[in-house]
């Protein structure tokens, strides 16, 4: 046997409680599970006092270009990460063509920075998962990106397809399906996903729905339309026939105070109604994006050069200034932006670092300007490659939301700029350490169950998310008196405490407490 974990408080992802055991694992898989003292293996790790679990798996990551640029992916395998559902969000860069492809670059590049000399040698999503396969440090699934499926098939114009496109965007998503995707994601407060109706996502989860996959939206609102939202969401799901998992879910901004209730009434109608329904959502207050997305969408139709144009012409800033000041712009959730509530937290030009850990309020203040004219002028200087933190959620509605049935978790981190959100170092052990010892939001192994078994589920995996024999060893080690996110809005890469050992693949990525310099992971697959 490759490694015996000897002593360990066994937490198998089911939500059963913990039990002293011996883990073995032999050839990337688990190959036996007996009683304490009994296993032996070429490697032996002691295990008194920890809890051994499933790897967590991360519902919402924006690692699809970091996983590559940066292989050995700290921020995640840190916290007991074994696998990551790229694609989110409706943008990424598969399937795409030449021309997708670099205004994608473009438009991402605060989310994910643009790297120089990256070799972006794929175009479709099965070149993508091989890609992947060259060497990761995590496992990874894949979505089909939505507002990516309509810029290659029809552009960034805010209009319906013509048949004859709509036609190309489901062969194309069928065709990225069959080559491994495990759904599709959409980003409806994002250009330009968001100019799709709702008639034109039912035909695409219909798709999506033939290949035994699920749909993850980003939906329309989350501020003052949130239910709205929600509600067509549930819609598209329950007419195309197609599994839905609500990404990001939540609710924001000071109309959704104490609201979550009323999100949960619903999604328990209709999952008693028969709908099929998960969701996942991070355990903090701020949500990040690019600067930009809070644009109203006609400002950002035709993409970035479009919208620099716009943003240098005096008649549309005013009309930009309307959007974003009274009317609430889409980008902005439909709620009047409030400058004092969007920190800066990642530039791409040296000379505007200055700007980033203070909000646009502040720094506009400081140079005697205008809040949303001095906002417009830092996009035309980072030319949209900016991001921010929006400190808008509420704590109630945080810890309802992780308690519901359907919950698991997403880290939805950003891994480029000065000081990216905390989340993407340290969401899982926060769960575990603030949300469970310290608050009992949730017990432990309920909790492991939100962010192992269930998310396996959701994504079809048969031999993953459990602690069982003959599953994938992709498996943590971690104190459960210890774990804690130690990452900070302040210094947010910063590795999480009390995980001394992962193993993805059965093979060890963190070893008492140290990156490896191994890269176990591979893309998954989804089965047809």
């Amino acid at each position: 046997m490759d490694i015996a974990v000897r002593g360990a408080h066994v937490i198998d992802g089911d939500g059963g409680p913990a039990r002293r055991a011996d883990v073995g694992v032999d050839s990337g898989r688990i190959a036996a599970i007996d009683g304490p003292g009994r296993l032996f293996g070429r490697r032996t790790i002691d295990a008194d006092g920890l809890a051994l679990c499933p790897g967590f798996v991360d519902m919402h990551s924006h690692s699809d270009l970091r996983i590559l640029a940066e292989p050995d992916h700290l921020a995640k395998v840190s916290q007991g990460v074994t696998l990551e559902v790229l694609g989110q969000d409706g943008l990424s860069y598969a399937p795409v063509d030449d021309a997708a492809l670099a205004a994608l670059r473009a438009q991402l590049a605060g989310w994910n920075g643009d790297p120089p000399g990256f070799d972006w040698n794929w175009r479709s999503v099965a070149d993508y998962l091989d890609r992947l396969d060259t060497g990761i440090a995590v496992n990874a699934a894949y979505l089909v990106p939505q507002g990516t499926l309509r810029m290659l098939c029809m552009g960034s114009d805010d209009r319906p397809p013509t048949g004859a496109e709509l036609d190309r965007m489901r062969e194309v998503l069928a065709r990225s399906l069959r080559e491994g995707a495990f759904g599709m994601s959409s980003g409806l407060t994002y250009t330009p996903g968001m100019y799709a109706s709702t008639a034109e996502l039912t035909a695409l989860c219909e798709v999506v729905a033939a290949h035994g996959g699920y749909y993850s939206p980003h939906h329309r609102s989350y501020g003052a339309g949130a239910l709205d939202a929600y509600a067509e969401m549930i819609r598209v799901s329950r007419d195309s026939g197609c599994p839905l998992h609500l990404a990001h879910a939540t609710m924001n901004f000071g109309v959704n105070e104490g609201k979550a209730a009323d999100l949960l009434s619903m999604l328990d109608e209709a999952l008693d109604g028969g709908c099929d329904i998960t969701l996942d959502s991070y355990p903090y207050l701020p949500g990040s994006t690019s600067l930009h997305a809070l644009l109203p969408s006609w400002a950002t139709e035709g993409g970035v050069e479009a919208t620099l144009e716009r943003l240098r012409d005096p008649a549309q800033r005013r009309r930009i200034r309307t959007a974003l000041e009274v009317e609430g712009s889409d980008g902005c959730h439909g709620v009047p932006v409030d400058w004092d509530t969007i920190e800066i937290n990642g530039v791409v030009r040296p000379d505007n670092e200055r700007l980033v850990g203070r909000s646009v309020a502040e720094s506009a203040r400081a140079a005697g300007a205008q809040p949303t004219e001095f906002y417009l002028d830092v996009l035309v200087s980072e030319e949209l490659g900016s991001s921010c933190l929006m400190h808008v959620g509420h704590e109630e509605n945080v810890r309802a939301i992780m308690r519901h049935r359907v919950h698991t978790g997403g880290s939805d981190g950003l891994l480029v700029g000065s000081r990216p959100h905390p989340r993407a170092w340290g969401t899982f052990p926060r769960y575990l350490g603030h949300y469970v010892r310290e608050l009992g939001v949730l017990g432990l192994e309920e909790c492991v169950r939100h962010l192992t078994s269930r998310p396996a589920d959701r994504l079809g995996l048969t031999d993953r998310g459990r602690v069982r024999e003959g599953f994938a060893a992709d498996l943590v080690l971690f104190d459960p008196d210890a774990v804690a996110d130690t990452a900070t809005f302040d210094e947010p890469r910063r590795q999480p405490a009390g995980i001394p050992h992962v193993l993805v693949n059965g093979v060890p990525v963190i070893d008492d407490g140290r990156r490896t310099d191994a890269l176990p992971g591979r893309a998954l697959r989804k089965r047809p």
